[in-house]
């Protein structure tokens, strides 16, 4: 690839001018909106637990050019015919070449490029505008190739080819630099002191692009701040065509170290590179071409990159020919010996034979690659394309593919330290011209920090013992459940999973006696699917079970055993629970029965105990009560997640989901509150819902209604929020605007009424982690740490609950943002990690608090349903609106109200 400038356009000579002084007479329109609420502060740090010495993931960084400055420019590109574009794709290219052929002209600087429209250079470059023109000579921007499969305007005999030989060669594009900002490198000692501003998070995220710059360098795939390479061995097949690629996520970090670069191995999903027509083998698993789905594998291919034989051109497709190669016409012009232009319709297969002596072996009757446009189609026969590498999958994963990738690229914690070390020396950062300018270097040494091991909880089960985990976990051998249930009046569905049902009820009953819980015989009909209805769509084959059914007992049960034959997301999974929760009212629970012993049985009747309203296990300190803070003031817990549909479903709702604690002053007692909302929108907007002067459709008045009938006709005095799936980004605005529906509908409710408020997020998805020196074990279950790499000001601390026995433990991150209870340090992590250990469902200590576990459990069982609806019909019937008032979304059905104050979702 060449380019060739064609000058530059100086305007000024002089350094930046200062910002222009604003007249008295105009008022500056304010961009960012002004929060009243800020996160808080940290009032202190916790002092219980043993102390353990750990290190991290966090690599120390020196500046030493702290008086410094950035310079920030912003970037134009256009066409030669001055059409702008965004730069996605070319952009760098574009960049790089411009500074390489115009660094006399820029003063011999460096500086990084975010790819888009910004640019960064350490000190001013010697004007405020420049304007280049840079022309990219290189066959894969070709639009007319020699090479290049047949369109309605190609042109293909030698004539034409000389006089198109430029234009398919080279490019023309214009470069357009303006003076924008300037930053000073003394913010980033700012943010070390805790002093966050506008300017210390803008130098911060130019440190950030110049690791993105140093990664696009060396050919990687950029997925925001994680980088992969072109390395086969780093990649692990998951099946169906997809890889899973292992790179690395960089992000530089302000904590009360100082700064610190965090680097983590990350995973993102690829297609397998290579021809074509092997991956459509793969991805949709036949064993003949002939047995391909072309619908199917042209929503698949669709955007994908592809380079094309013998050319090499790279080209992006956009989608198939409808008829196969040999039939597919197109017409081909082609001047006469009177050199008037003619035009003669030819197939795809024939223009190959005839003027590039290419005969198809194979791919003649399947249709062909088309890279033009729906109006311009140029097509490509399908066995001369090959999938460039380095390709993001970004759809949806199946069961089994997540469990082979789960498999496939665990690591345990001396691994990844020694895979983090190796990606440190290769990356050689000390390299990068932008961190030498800025005095950067990095420490190839792990963070050292000091953590805390809380003492496990107290735990009471049946006939009043009392017990402690053990590293994090517990069972039930020779134990009874806390508060057990009966089972009555309880029938088993079998939808043709292959097991003795019978010895499986038997043994149900006899380990549900051993726990405490009392299981009558079923009734004694077991309602088999009939194996013609195997094939029926799953809505029909849940209707034709309930007919039978309602048809042979004597009324509606209590509860149902539904045995489905698949082990995961089974499309009978959200009709069936549709149909009885919202329609019925039946508690059920559903099993996938392969391997069956008294472990299996037990997490079984674990669910189903909950599900009825019984209790496994409390902690000691529920029940005494003496929770510091929370048993001598009525208070109220809330878990809020959101749920959003699968990458590539864009219509599908998101389902906010609303978990709160009931009969206070237990702590292990919940009940969910669900709705939908506009697709892909995080902050939750049916917390408070004003209909009418007296009457608020909100989630709020229902979970502030249910605890006040459940915990003796009290409010709640403290209500503590926690908060999952939001990014730092977005916590004003939980602060502000969910808080402020919440203030609103207890205020609607008693405009006297003032509770105190704690609000907490929980973040997993981050790349922090920690090992203890010279051991092959993750850190023990309880492992706190809330000095050294936390925020420099803000109230946050990290805790690996559980007990991580596959791969390294993921602690979860908890942001205090708001506290008007004052609770101590102390207090406040020991009541967290106490929320790890009431999770019903298992005999675990769980990774993050039980309410938002339980929340996204809500949301993503309700979110089956919505699977099962017809979107179209849905939103004209049940007429949902959206918070904008735009596209109505459809509501969920209403459960009905013996199982809506159930823990159905456990």
């Amino acid at each position: 690839m060449e380019l060739n400038g064609h000058g530059a356009d100086c305007e000024e000579d002089a350094l930046p001018p200062p910002p222009p002084t604003i007249p008295p007479n105009v008022i500056p329109e304010i961009v960012e909106k002004k929060w009243d609420r800020l996160p808080m502060a940290r009032r202190g740090f916790g002092k219980i637990g043993q102390k353990i010495p750990l290190l991290t993931n966090h690599f120390k960084v020196n500046c030493t050019n702290l008086d410094g400055q950035f310079f920030h420019y912003s970037v134009a590109l256009a066409y030669e015919d001055g059409t702008p574009f965004d730069g996605k794709g070319i952009g760098r290219k574009v960049i790089n070449k411009m500074q390489e052929t115009y660094r006399e002209e820029l003063g011999g600087k460096d500086f990084a490029y975010d790819g888009e429209k910004s640019l960064f250079a350490a000190g001013p470059l010697p004007c405020n505008k420049f304007e280049f023109t840079v022309v990219l000579e290189d066959a894969s921007l070709s639009r007319n190739n020699r090479n290049a499969s047949p369109d309605g305007s190609a042109s293909p005999n030698e004539t034409d080819r000389k006089r198109l030989r430029r234009s398919y060669r080279s490019k023309a594009y214009k470069v357009e630099l303006s003076y924008a900002a300037t930053i000073p490198m003394q913010s980033i000692a700012s943010a070390l002191r805790g002093q966050d501003s506008e300017n210390s998070q803008e130098a911060l995220r130019v440190l950030d692009i110049i690791l993105r710059q140093h990664a696009a360098k060396m050919g990687c795939l950029l997925v925001r701040q994680s980088f992969f390479h072109d390395d086969l061995e780093n990649c692990v097949d998951v099946g169906g065509g997809v890889r899973g690629c292992r790179g690395f996520h960089s992000s530089f970090r302000t904590n009360q170290g100082g700064l610190s670069l965090n680097i983590d191995v990350s995973t993102t999903m690829i297609v397998r590179r290579g021809p074509v027509m092997d991956f459509l083998i793969e991805n949709q698993k036949v064993g003949d071409p002939l047995d391909i789905d072309w619908v199917k594998a042209k929503k698949m291919l669709k955007n994908l990159r592809i380079q094309a034989s013998p050319s090499n051109t790279e080209y992006k497709i956009s989608g198939l020919s409808d008829k196969p190669c040999n039939e597919q016409l197109f017409a081909l012009k082609k001047r006469n010996g009177n050199g008037e232009c003619e035009t003669h319709e030819v197939t795809v297969s024939d223009y190959f034979v005839n003027h590039h002596n290419i005969k198809l072996k194979y791919s003649g009757g399947f249709p062909c690659i088309n890279v033009g446009k729906p109006k311009k189609p140029t097509y490509i026969p399908i066995e001369l394309c090959s999938l460039v590498s380095l390709q993001r999958y970004t759809k949806a994963l199946t069961n089994f593919q997540r469990a082979a990738l789960v498999e496939k690229s665990r690591q345990k914690p001396q691994e990844r330290m020694r895979v983090l070390n190796d990606a440190l020396r290769t990356n050689n950062y000390e390299a990068e011209p932008m961190f030498r300018s800025c005095g950067i270097s990095i420490n190839r040494n792990f963070t050292q920090v000091n953590g805390r091991v809380l003492p496990a909880p107290r735990l009471k089960v049946g006939d009043g013992e009392y017990f402690l985990p053990r590293n994090g976990r517990w069972n039930f051998n020779n134990k009874k459940l806390s508060n057990p249930m009966k089972v009555e009046r309880w029938a088993v569905v079998n939808f043709s999973a292959r097991c003795d049902v019978w010895s499986l009820v038997r043994d149900l009953i006899r380990c549900g006696e051993m726990k405490g819980i009392f299981i009558e015989q079923p009734f004694h009909h077991i309602f088999d699917e009939s194996p013609q209805l195997r094939r029926a769509p799953p809505v029909v084959r849940v209707e034709k079970m309930f007919e039978e059914i309602e048809s042979k007992l004597p009324g509606v049960p209590n509860f149902l055993l539904c045995l489905l034959p698949d082990r995961k997301n089974s499309e009978l999974y959200g009709p069936w629970k549709k149909k009885n929760l919202a329609e019925y009212g039946i508690v059920t629970q559903c099993i996938a029965p392969t391997r069956v012993n008294d472990q299996y049985l037990t997490n079984v009747l674990l669910k189903i105990n909950a599900k009825l309203g019984g209790l496994n296990s409390i902690l000691s300190i529920e029940h005494s009560p003496c929770i510091p803070t929370v048993s001598s003031v009525p208070t109220l817990l809330i878990g809020m997640d959101v749920s959003h549909g699968s990458p590539g479903q864009s219509s599908i709702p998101s389902i906010a989901a609303v978990v709160s604690s009931r009969h206070w002053p237990s702590i292990s007692r919940y009940r969910a509150a669900v709705r939908t909302q506009s697709p892909k929108v995080e902050m939750i907007d049916s917390l408070f819902k004003k209909v009418s002067d007296t009457e608020d459709e909100g989630i709020m008045r229902e979970v502030l209604q249910d605890f006040y009938d459940t915990s003796g006709s009290t409010k709640p005095e403290q209500i503590i929020i926690f908060r999952d799936g939001v990014s730092e980004s977005q916590f004003n605005q939980v602060l502000n605007v969910e808080l402020d529906q919440i203030i609103e509908a207890c205020k609607f409710l008693d405009e006297k009424w003032s509770p105190k408020f704690v609000v907490i997020i929980a973040q997993k998805n981050h790349h922090t982690k920690f090992f203890q020196a010279g051991s092959p074990d993750n850190v023990p279950p309880g492992t706190i740490i809330d000095t050294n790499v936390c925020h420099p000001r803000n109230n946050d601390f990290y805790l690996c609950a559980h007990a991580g026995m596959i791969g390294t433990t993921r602690p979860t991150h908890y942001h205090i943002l708001y506290d008007e209870v004052g609770f101590s340090s102390d207090d406040l992590q020991n009541l967290v990690h106490s929320l790890s250990y009431v999770y019903q469902r298992s005999t675990t200590a769980i990774s993050i608090v039980a309410p938002i576990l339980y929340a996204h459990l809500a949301a993503t069982q309700m979110g089956q349903f919505m699977k099962f609806e017809d979107l179209s019909e849905a939103s004209s019937s049940h007429g949902g609106v959206t918070s904008s008032g735009a596209v109505p979304v459809p509501q969920l059905p209403k459960l009905r109200p013996n199982v809506c104050d159930s823990m159905f979702f456990c």
